[in-house]
This record gives structure tokens, sequence and C-alpha cells, in this order.
């Protein structure tokens, strides 16, 4: 904290997690750099406290790359940034192909940084010394890396977009979790009967359980390849689900009469409990729904997506960084009922664009919807 506070500049921050390991997001190593100050290797496990740490860094900048992968596990740890630099979005921004860290040290500063432990897992301890060397390196050329960014942003007149996104990143918050969370698991698509779905949430639920007890990635206590498997099987005796190749290993075994039990716990709930074969959704269908559904919106999105490419080719920006693609869909399923440059501009505004986008969008967006509304709609295949 000392060396922090007689360090000068922005601060270089990184945190590694144990994605793929435990079932928490949390940070498990925190690294950061500042000039002056040299770079520093934080163990939150070892030291959850610390208030002191943010105290130190203050109104300091923080550079970071791939903010909102960091932001929320340092959030666990009472740190948040009052200013920052992605280097990432700012790759982005200035229209390069390739934006990982390695690849913009590469092409923005010649060099090489080391690989191989991207995906260790980093709850371990103790860490090795290649983990920590590798570690150190994210943060060694992040301040380096902001300068050069900003001036090669400042070149091209893109400054004041960035600071519109950075800032907006300040109040980036994960998105919350879906009321049926049980529902993302992969090839439930090929499920429709309640009471086949009613058993792939009752595992789902026990996996959660389970992987939440024991802080391990859900994926590894049971694969959702074994929860399809088992209701595809239909196992009609705890020995028939034994058989099940996606159970056959010693870990599903060990636990296979857990498994058997959410199961029977499925197939026994009440019709009343069942889970429905689809959900609603609060926004617009599936845009391959549209033609059929509603020709006119199909005609709009048709319509903002020219608009989207044209202004990602003029500013050199990718389209996802101009506009929510989810905004876009909503503004053109239910459009204002008076379209024009300043009710598109309040609708983007409300949907929270920043003025840069708003500025680049709304106009050419107003004009493609008016367009598609005096265009005959196209016949439905």
């Amino acid at each position: 904290m000392a060396a922090l506070v007689s360090g000068t500049g922005p601060i270089a921050i990184d945190a590694e997690r144990a994605s793929g390991f435990r079932y928490s997001q949390r940070a498990y190593l925190i690294q950061m750099r500042r000039e002056g100050s040299g770079s520093a290797l934080l163990d939150p496990i070892a030291l959850p406290d610390l208030a002191g740490l943010a105290s130190a860094i203050g109104d300091a900048e923080w550079i970071l790359h791939a903010a909102t992968q960091d932001l929320p596990c340092l959030a666990e740890v009472g740190l948040t940034p009052r200013a920052l630099f992605d280097t990432e979005l700012a790759g982005r921004l200035l229209g390069r192909e390739r934006v990982s860290l390695a690849a913009l040290v590469q092409s923005e500063l010649g060099e090489t940084l080391e690989k191989g432990h991207g995906a260790a897992d980093w709850s371990v301890r103790p860490l090795s010394s290649a983990q920590l060397r590798y570690a150190v390196l994210d943060v060694e050329l992040l301040i380096e890396l902001r300068h050069h960014m900003e001036s090669e942003l400042i070149a091209v007149q893109k400054w004041d977009i960035a600071q519109q996104e950075f800032i907006s990143l300040l109040s980036f918050r994960p998105r919350p979790k879906s009321a049926d969370p049980w529902r993302r698991v992969s090839g439930l698509h090929r499920f429709r009967k309640p009471r086949d779905l009613a058993v792939i949430r009752s595992l789902w639920n026990e996996r959660e359980a389970r992987a939440v007890r024991r802080d391990i990635a859900p994926g590894r206590v049971l694969p959702d390849a074994s929860i399809i498997a088992a209701v595809l099987a239909n196992p009609q005796t705890l020995q028939e689900l034994s058989a099940v190749k996606e159970f056959s290993g010693r870990g599903q075994q060990r636990n296979i009469d857990m498994w058997w039990r959410a199961i029977e716990r499925g197939r026994l709930e009440l019709d009343s409990e069942l889970p429905a074969s689809s959900v609603a959704h609060s926004g617009p269908p599936q845009p391959r729904t549209w033609m059929e559904r509603n020709p006119a919106a199909h005609d709009r999105l048709v319509g903002a997506r020219e608009v989207l490419t044209e202004a990602s080719q003029s500013v050199n920006i990718p389209v996802e960084n101009l506009v929510s693609p989810e905004i876009v869909r909503r503004l053109a399923w239910e459009p204002p009922d008076e379209v024009s440059p300043v009710t598109i501009k309040v609708a983007l505004e409300a949907a929270g664009s920043r003025t840069w986008q708003i500025e680049l969008l709304a106009e050419p967006l107003a004009r493609a919807f008016l367009a598609a509304a005096a265009s005959p709609p196209l016949p439905a295949e």
C-alpha cells in the first residue's frame, strides 16, 4: 500500500479466477503495477480485507484489459474504480482485428508475452513460480500500452468516444441470473415433455447444490451431456442408470445413488409443479421468425442492420460496439409511434446508448425505418 501511494499515474490491474475449476468467480490472485511503485501480486484469499488497498489506490485511474471480466470479482473484495482505461475496448475502437492482450502488446509495442497458464487453476496453493511470472507479465506493459493507445485514439479523433465508453464501464454490472437457470443446460432443446424437463431440472438442482457446497465448477460435478444422457436413456432402475456410459466413471459411480434420487424426484413431481415446455420472453422473438410474425418489423431490422454495417465501415469500429444488438432489435420490433430522428434519439437515450452512438445512428436509423414503412412488405416464403 505504501508503495502504491508513493507511485504516480494510473495503476495497471488484473485478476486471475479459477473458471472451470471453482463454482465461484472470485479473484484468487490480483496483480498491480504503477510507475514508481513496481509490480505486486496480492493473494485475496490470505488477505480478505483490502479496504486499505482501496484507500491507497484512491482516485487513480485503473488500466484493465477486458474490464467486464475482472470488475465483478474485484468489487467482491472492495475494489472499485473511479476512472478506468480498458485496453481491449480501446483496441476495438481503433478497429484492431485482434484485441487479446498478447495481440495488442505485439501489434502496438512490438513485444511478446509469455503464454501457458491462462487456463490454469489459480485457486491452488502454492502457486508455481511459472504461474506467478505469467501473472505479473499481464500488468508489466499495461501502462505503456495504455499511453500508446491513448495517442492512437487522439490521432484518429476517437478519444472522446473512448472516454464515454470508459465512463459507461464504471457502472457495469453482470447480467442477473435468469429465473430458470437450469434451462441453460446444453441440449435442453431436444426435450418438450414437462416430465422430462422436470428430471433435467432436478438433476441440475442437485448438481448446483453440490457444486456450491464444494465450490467446484458445475461441469466438473456432472457435465451437461450426462444430464441429457440420463433423460434420453430413461433408466427404470439405479442399475440401468449405472450402465449409462456417461455415468460409468468412478466419480459418477461414487455418487450414483444421489443422481438416481434426483431423477426419481423429478419423475414424482406433481403435475401442477411441472415446468412449462417453454417460457415467454420479455423482449422481441428471435429475428428468424419476424418475416412471418411481423413483416414490418423484419423490414425495419433489415434496414437497421444496413445502417450499422455502413456506420461500422465509416468509423472503423465493430458493429457490436456501435450499439447493443438488443437495443436495435427492441427498437425495430416496437419503434416510437412517430418515427423521426428526435424520437429515435430519445429511444436510444432511454436504452442507455452513449452520446456518440446516438449522434452517429439516430438520424440514419430513422431514415431506414421510414424507408421500410414506405416500401411494400416482402411476401412471406
